[in-house]
């Protein structure tokens, strides 16, 4: 779609509050497009979107759908769905039966993509963080830098930056199969894992997803350290953080602590220089290896690189610091995978043993976590508790569906029962608003209290403040 045509576009976006939908309709609204959306809840994305322009409707009903045909008359309407929206949704199944234009939210991300010289993000885990380094590191060496991503991006305080530049950062989605859509000049993946079992029914055809994202790569750049991307992929730009040798880029870890990495930067098994970086935890190091491998792939010099490290930030919700109540620390994480609960507890303990060497009071890692996705939880119940009773003191939540039907009638309680064959302190509690309740008698001072699931426990801290206001 050319830009005069995108001009003479209308988009309405069916669930517009989303953390990927909000930033495309943000970007369309940025290209001087017209925008409208509906969410049945209002949150900070459809606040900004509103302040920008956007018509936001806070129910899903075919009127809306009419109010829209009748209001842009002069404009070429398309309707845009996630995965997330099910046939059943009104607005949905209106605009089928209707048989209006009707487009994914990958079509347009890819249309966008192909405007720009296009950096995308992809892998299991690690996504959003690669994106944020990688568009920190753009933005400040080259000035001339756009993204998209599924996070809060602090240099922008938004999940959207998009002008008239010269590079876009996309991050890409791979949990329902779109990912074949996209079309980049240099496709990163971050690392290859077993996850959205509503979607894929083995770890094969994951891997045959991403095969064909690397196929509509002008280059690929992999992770040496990811065992199932060395062995199904081929690059010769790859990264690494336990070898240099043979590598294109890699940072070898000399100091891990609780407020910054110091590692030795290669080039094709060169050393080149020492790197500290802010931002803790090995799983992270590899992600602001792979964001300064794009950035060198690109051209950007590496003093400019070195220069500017020390602005790196997480995006929000990635081991985010919310607070202190009452000498109890919470970080919110989006952890919602084994394998990244494995990393953010492995982070947490890390942060406590920094803390428990420079003070008397020793601390507790307390991990809350609302599982995401009944499928999710019945795949990797083993895991999940495996992971989580490495934790000093367990509480986990009902499952947040996700719109998922609970067909097999599985409960958080078979996660609980089986961490308490490993570790005694652990206990289901319902709900954010029952923890919050007891918060004292299931807290003590000292305690960095971890905050994890992709759900709606991230609204603990507001609810926490609310009770201590």
């Amino acid at each position: 779609m050319d830009k005069e045509l995108l001009l003479k576009s209308h988009f309405h976006f069916i669930g517009i509050g989303g953390i990927g939908m909000s930033a495309l309709a943000i970007g369309l609204l940025k290209k001087g497009c017209s925008v409208s959306g509906s969410d049945l809840v209002k949150n900070n994305e459809t606040n900004k979107l509103e302040q920008l322009g956007a018509v936001i409707f806070t129910s899903q009903v075919r009127q809306n759908i009419e109010f829209v045909i009748s209001k842009f008359t002069n404009k070429l309407i398309n309707f845009v769905v996630s995965s997330a929206i099910k046939p059943k949704n009104e607005e949905f199944s209106y605009c089928r039966e209707k048989n209006l234009s009707i487009k994914h939210r990958s079509e347009i991300l890819a249309m966008l993509m192909r405007t720009y010289t296009s950096l995308a993000v992809a892998g299991s885990h690690g996504k959003t963080s690669t994106s944020t380094f990688l568009s920190t590191i753009l933005e400040l060496c080259t000035h001339n830098s756009s993204s998209i991503t599924g996070g809060i991006i602090p240099i922008y305080n938004s999940n959207c930056h998009l002008g008239n530049t010269k590079y876009l950062v996309a991050e890409v989605d791979e949990s329902d199969g779109t990912i074949n859509k996209y079309q980049s000049d240099i496709g990163i993946i971050n690392n290859i894992d077993f996850d959205h079992c509503d979607h894929f029914s083995n770890l094969n055809e994951v891997v045959s997803s991403f095969k064909s994202f690397a196929t509509n790569s002008k280059k690929l750049l992999l992770n040496f350290d990811c065992e199932t991307s060395r062995k199904n992929f081929y690059s010769n730009f790859k990264w690494s953080n336990t070898t240099a040798k043979n590598i294109t880029y890699a940072i070898i870890p000399t100091q891990i602590n609780s407020k910054y990495t110091i590692g030795k930067y290669y080039e094709d098994g060169n050393f080149i220089s020492i790197l500290k970086i802010p931002i803790p935890g090995l799983h992270n190091l590899s992600n602001v290896t792979a964001a300064i491998a794009a950035s060198r792939m690109i051209g950007v010099e590496f003093i400019e690189i070195k220069k500017n490290i020390k602005y790196l930030k997480l995006p929000k919700k990635r081991f985010e610091f919310r607070g202190q109540i009452d000498e109890r620390r919470l970080y919110d994480d989006y952890a919602h995978h084994p394998n990244e609960i494995k990393e953010s507890i492995k982070l947490g303990k890390l942060i406590i043993k920094h803390k428990n060497n420079h003070e008397c009071q020793k601390s507790r890692l307390i991990a809350i976590f609302q599982p995401h996705r009944y499928s999710r939880v019945k795949q990797f119940t083993k895991e999940f508790a495996e992971e989580l009773s490495k934790a000093d003191v367990i509480y986990v939540t009902s499952i947040y569906g996700a719109g998922e039907k609970n067909e097999d009638k599985i409960s958080s309680k078979i996660i609980t029962d089986l961490i308490y064959k490993k570790n005694k302190n652990v206990s289901y509690i319902n709900n954010h608003h029952e923890i919050t309740k007891n918060f004292y008698e299931l807290t003590q001072k000292g305690d960095l209290i971890l905050n994890m699931g992709a759900g709606d426990c991230h609204n603990f801290w507001s609810l926490l403040n609310g009770k201590n206001n």
